[in-house]
């Protein structure tokens, strides 16, 4: 057959979608050879790759969608055509394509062979049976599951990590269960004989059956051919309703035999220190390959690093895997196992270590050299020091081997922490991260985000943790020990709508059954009012309890001014007003003699307002139309705007009416500080958009979306969030940023320091606005959707209630009376205040 004619854009085929080969995407996509390859995924399964090491999490509640190790946008936002339950069955390397169970033929200019594995089950009569299962996929957990609930006893063939993984699934699902293994301990492999000793002990102790040194003959069945019991090698058979074969795994070669490529004696795909087979154009990685030093890895660790070093080749970088470690951590039944470096000790001189106490099921051996370097150990038990140890493996530690293995208390105090670790020594070895790395960065979060240092086992999290600075108290203030964020959150999941509430159920000890101090009491009541429709709460601020939580200027719905009088600023949507409105607000200056300005916000502000007059203001401009332009709110102030393609030469879209629809959208959101926001009709951005908080630039295929700008004190240029948006697509983006900002910012925090401050920065906004990386962006949407159903204008509810009109007095005790002490004197036509100036006469009277 002729060769393929090469295709344009260098194409690569990933055969199997698993834990290894998304790792083999992600390095991919890290490198940026999504953007220079046509990918396309084949994979056997009907769902995309997920944690298969901690797959037995499902039986404990975790969903198939929690165990997901795709993100919901990944393969879209990187091009990668993934066909699902949709395996290869052929591969044509001397045609350079590939065909699938549907029939489809996938040309490639390279080949990446990530098939994984297969359980072995042993050629016992009776395999076949009703009621047999492997454990290897979400598929095979459902199935069992589905079996499970009308079945009593279960046993599982094989005593190795994953067969214990298997036990205490079928004893969850409320099995009698049993294990047999063949070998004469439990994990052969990773524990030595005093580590098995000890957790088959344990085991038992939880009232599983163990079988060890015996093989299974037979699977037995009843008359309705499912399974009834098992024979044994010893001559013995055991009862069971449910069989689960979890014996070791097999290199999925088969495809790499059929197409010719070299494959190992003993099974696996041969594979140079690059990953490439025999075959320059095909790279195989993860359990099916055969490595360099001829072993066969079956931990994701090793996978993770092959398929690194298989993109670095890809690109033509010099990266090798010639070995990996086999170290490992689990809780199996929840017992903490865990073995590193040579724990068999087969090292020539080598030296064990060793404490052991049978009664709390305690199992501690370290293997030393003469000279002291340690070379491995093995942990059943009591796992704690693995994350501490496994990296000094190698070294000669700073305190003697015996101090290693004993319990706290029963030796001299070990003064081993992570402090004690090189720079050098790997903390994680999944991704290959040393300490130095990871000490580069102050959070567990921005660790993972930056270094994806504890996403795979997850062994290394705790030294992790250990290695991060110390908290201070971050506390809003001396009543609550909460920050602003956690705070928002408490009074969100628990619905709380009163302050004396969340002080009293949340506060600190002391500060409960007190009145609360002027920090919390206005941020609580901004996190309740902008809580208040998902809350069922009311949304007016000066209603019952809210109304002494409130800042000075809420308490009027007015700012005050230096001379004690209130500035009454009535909103104008994207700076747009009629010739009446202009009038309306005209004749409403010249009657309360009031000052007159136009806003950098394109609004007009009225200035000299005494309290009692408010009402008698606000009832004119709300009769003409006008609402509350939240000036004296930590809310909304403007969205302003140029005036757009309707009337500018250079204008590519209609600035003033997205400005009008967002001004109108967003309005009375309150928020942790003001908000402003502008829209530019093109990129000559005379609105000036990108000193705003949320600014919009209109483009040619859109708008381009730009946040966290500000252009007070500290001036900062916004940053590009996503651009092109279809108008739908741009509010969507501006209700999650929103309120994922109301969410998690700090007490009187901008925009702009905020998002500096987010861990990951404006990547990680990304991440949560527009990929939903946390599965956040429906909760966001909903609690805007909230906010937009239920707005009402503050001004306009005040002067429907006879009630909330008493407020708005100079003196309680003559309500009528204006305050004396507000005056004014002309100037420029206008009036300013006439604020009374302190004179100094000399001592004496003289003059």
């Amino acid at each position: 057959m002729a060769a393929a004619t090469p295709t344009p854009t260098p194409a690569i085929v990933l055969i199997g979608h698993g834990m290894v080969g998304q790792r083999y995407l992600e390095a991919l996509a890290e490198r940026g050879a999504t953007a220079t390859h046509r990918i396309t995924v084949l994979c056997e399964e009907p769902r995309p790759a997920y944690d298969r090491v901690h797959l037995t999490s499902y039986f404990s509640g975790s969903t198939p969608e929690d165990l997901s190790l795709t993100p919901a946008t990944f393969m879209a936002d990187h091009k990668i055509a993934l066909h699902l339950d949709d395996p290869a069955e052929t591969i044509d390397r001397e045609a350079r394509t590939v065909i699938s169970r549907s029939g489809r033929v996938f040309p490639y200019d390279v080949l990446v062979l990530a098939t994984g594995s297969y359980p072995f089950v042993p050629p016992v009569p009776g395999k076949d049976a009703a009621g047999c299962f492997v454990y290897r996929t979400i598929e095979d957990l459902l199935a069992i599951e589905e079996y499970a609930k009308t079945r009593t006893s279960g046993a599982v063939v094989g005593g190795g990590l994953l067969g214990l993984e298997a036990a205490g699934a079928l004893k969850g699902l409320g099995l009698s269960t049993r294990v047999v293994e063949f070998a004469p301990r439990l994990m052969p492999v990773q524990v030595d004989e005093g580590g098995g000793a000890a957790l088959l002990r344990t085991i038992e102790n939880m009232g599983l059956t163990v079988h060890t040194g015996v093989g299974t003959q037979e699977v037995l069945t009843g008359e309705d051919g499912s399974v009834s019991g098992m024979k044994l090698s010893d001559g013995s058979t055991v009862d069971t309703d449910l069989v689960v074969f979890s014996a070791g795994v097999r290199p999925r070669d088969q495809l790499a035999r059929a197409s010719g490529l070299v494959v190992g004696e003993r099974g696996g795909v041969a594979v140079d220190a690059h990953c490439r087979t025999s075959d320059p154009h095909v790279y195989a990685i993860g359990e099916c390959a055969l490595a360099a030093d001829g072993r066969v890895y079956g931990l994701v660790a090793p996978g993770y690093e092959m398929a690194e070093t298989a993109a670095e080749d890809l690109l033509g970088r010099e990266k090798e895997f010639t070995g990996a470690d086999l170290s490992t951590k689990l809780k199996l039944l929840g017992v903490d196992v865990a073995s590193f470096g040579d724990a068999h000790g087969v090292t020539a001189g080598s030296l064990d270590v060793v404490y052991s106490d049978s009664r709390s099921g305690v199992y501690k051996k370290v293997v030393v050299s003469p000279e002291g370097v340690l070379l491995g150990g093995v942990l059943v038990g009591d796992a704690d020091s693995y994350g501490l140890l496994r990296p000094l493996t190698g070294s000669v530690p700073p305190v003697t081997p015996e101090q290693l293995v004993l319990p706290a208390g029963a030796g001299a105090p070990v003064a081993l922490g992570p402090a004690s670790l090189p720079d050098t020594a790997v903390i994680c070895s999944c991704h290959n991260v040393t300490k130095k790395a990871i000490t580069a960065h102050t959070t567990v979060p921005e660790v993972k985000k930056c270094t994806k240092a504890g996403t795979g086992c997850g062994s290394c999290l705790k030294v992790i943790g250990q290695l991060m600075p110390a908290a201070a108290d971050k506390g809003l203030c001396g009543c609550f020990p909460f920050t602003r964020a956690e705070l928002y959150e408490i009074v969100r999941t628990l619905r709380v709508t009163s302050y004396e509430r969340l002080l009293d159920s949340h506060g600190r000890e002391e500060a409960r059954g007190g009145d609360g101090c002027e920090v919390c009491k206005p941020t609580v009541g901004s996190i309740i009012a902008s809580l208040a429709p998902t809350l069922g709460a009311s949304g007016y601020v000066l209603d019952g309890e809210q109304a002494a939580l409130q800042d000075t200027n809420d308490h009027f719905l007015a700012n005050m001014q230096r001379n004690g009088s209130y500035s009454v600023v009535p909103r104008i949507p994207g700076g747009e007003i009629t010739p009446d409105k202009l009038i309306v607000i005209g004749e409403v200056a010249r009657d309360f003699g009031l000052y007159t300005k136009i806003t950098g916000g394109q609004r007009i502000d009225l200035f000299g307002a005494g309290v009692d007059q408010l009402p008698r203001i606000w009832a004119r401009l709300v009769e003409a139309g006008f609402e509350s332009g939240h000036a004296y709110g930590k809310a909304l102030r403007t969205v302003k705007s140029c005036v757009g393609q309707t009337w500018c030469r250079y204008g590519v879209q209609d600035s003033v009416r997205m400005a009008i629809d967002l001004e109108l959208r967003y309005r009375g959101l309150r928020a942790p500080h003001k908000l402003k926001s502008a829209v530019s009709g093109c990129a000559r951005e005379c609105a000036e958009a990108q000193s705003k908080d949320f600014g919009v630039i209109a483009t040619a295929g859109g708008w381009n979306l730009y946040v966290g700008g500000n252009g007070g004190a500290t001036p900062r240029h916004a940053d590009l969030l996503a651009q092109d948006l279809s108008d739908a697509e741009l509010v969507r983006l501006i209700d999650r940023f929103l309120m994922f900002y109301i969410r998690t910012a700090d007490r009187l925090e901008r925009t702009s320091t905020w998002l500096e401050r987010l861990e990951g920065g404006l990547d990680h906004l990304r991440d949560v606005v527009v990929h939903d990386s946390l599965g956040l962006c429906a909760d966001l949407e909903a609690l805007m959707a909230d906010h937009v159903a239920h707005y009402r204008d503050e001004w306009a509810e005040t002067l429907e209630d006879p009630e909330r009109l008493r407020r708005f007095v100079s003196f309680v005790n003559a309500p009528g009376a204006p305050d004396p002490s507000v005056r004014f004197v002309p100037e420029r036509g206008q009036v300013k205040p006439d604020l009374t100036v302190l004179t100094l006469e000399p001592l004496g009277g003289a003059r």
